[in-house]
């Protein structure tokens, strides 16, 4: 069986070890600090193991629940245990000092900055554009949460759809790596929607199949 490790503790870090957990994943969270870990195990029960950044990892789905500018350093950290595993990109790179794009290279993304720094990891871009509060409630609306996939290898893609189906969302399969560019597009204009209170951060974009 699948096993996640999720390397931050925040809000996204919560949500998406409720969705392992609602499926009956075991999760590994490990953060800076070891506190947030421990109630985040209290909150959501004996599937959750808390832990510290420089830890071992145990999940063969590794979840960078961090912000884009620490990513390099944990992937540097974690350089040696990362092939083979499944790496999943969160962030959405975007420009805090102009709030006005996104800190990546025209025709780049962060996800695929990230497969530069883990060569032999299988990097994923995923649950960019969903907010915290969708995924925990598994609804946008009155339609389920949906999770895009992007990713170069399909096997490590499905391996994840079943991870996020499992726990009660729907997961789709967004195309290659490259694709990330567009999601992380997407998830910048949800921010600026939601930041702007046109849309409320218990809303966003849902998808009609």
């Amino acid at each position: 069986m699948t096993n996640l490790t999720i390397i931050g503790a925040g809000t996204m870090a919560t949500a998406i070890a409720t969705v392992g957990v609602s499926g009956g994943t075991s999760v590994q969270v490990l953060s800076r600090n070891v506190d947030q870990g421990v109630q985040l195990a209290a909150n959501l029960g004996e599937l959750v193991t808390p832990g510290q950044v420089g830890d071992a990892l145990t999940g063969d789905v590794v979840v960078l629940a961090l912000p884009y500018t620490a990513l390099g350093q944990v992937v540097e950290t974690y350089a040696a245990q990362l092939g083979g595993k499944v790496l999943v990109d969160i962030t959405n790179p975007i420009d805090f000092a102009t709030f006005d794009g996104l800190v990546v290279p025209q025709g780049s993304s962060a996800a695929e900055q990230v497969a530069v720094w883990a060569p032999d990891a299988h990097v994923l871009k995923a649950f960019n554009t969903t907010f915290a509060a969708t995924l925990e409630s598994g609804r946008i609306g009155g339609l389920p949460t949906t999770v895009l996939v992007a990713g170069d290898d399909p096997t490590a893609k499905q391996t994840l759809i079943d991870v996020v189906e499992a726990g009660g969302l729907v997961g789709i399969d967004a195309g290659v790596l490259s694709r990330a560019q567009q999601l992380e597009q997407l998830g910048f204009l949800q921010i600026t929607l939601a930041s702007a209170q046109r849309v409320p951060w218990t809303g966003g974009f849902a998808v009609v199949r």
